[in-house]
């Protein structure tokens, strides 16, 4: 059975249901499948590289544009990390909003099949089945060394410790 947390995510003021664990910096990296294209991607394909991973509820909606937006900015200063945005949207959202928006420094990666980041990094929302916006960085050795769960879903991550925390690694 799957763990439920509360008490740490709302929207809108609402209380939310987080599926899966509560990670913490020092945790190593859970793997997980999701899709890219038609295709699975396993988290352990990104073993061995710094990477941040961001999740978010849906590209279509004005954070999550934003936040990736802001972070396929920044990712051209990040030299080697490698940035990933995971969301519950069809694959074929994705490449859709990657081309409309210019996104091609973070690669997008859906979640939509069986929730597997989702559950395993503890952002699966019970009541919406979409995956809450969180950031998380981990470092070459698949530790994570930076965890946000953003506690209003409407408000965008911080960005600048998110940031500084993968700057740090590299």
């Amino acid at each position: 059975m799957n763990q439920e947390r509360t008490g740490v995510a709302t929207l809108k003021g609402n209380p939310l249901t987080l599926v899966g664990p509560g990670l913490k910096p020092g945790d190593p990296a859970p793997d997980f499948t999701v899709r890219k294209g038609l295709a699975d991607v396993h988290g352990s394909a990104y073993q061995g590289k710094v990477r941040i991973i961001t999740s978010v509820p849906s590209l279509d909606t004005p954070v999550c544009n934003q936040e990736t937006r802001r972070f396929n900015e920044e990712a051209a200063g990040l030299g080697e990390v490698k940035v990933l945005c995971i969301s519950m949207d069809l694959p074929f959202a994705q490449g859709r909003f990657c081309e409309s928006a210019g996104i091609d420094k973070v690669e997008t990666l859906s979640d939509y099949k069986d929730a597997s980041f989702g559950m395993a990094y503890g952002v699966l929302i019970k009541e919406h089945r979409l995956d809450h916006r969180a950031v998380f960085v981990i470092g070459a050795d698949d530790k994570i060394r930076y965890v946000e769960y953003v506690p209003e879903m409407t408000n965008p991550p911080n960005y600048a410790a998110a940031l500084q925390a993968a700057r740090a690694l590299v």
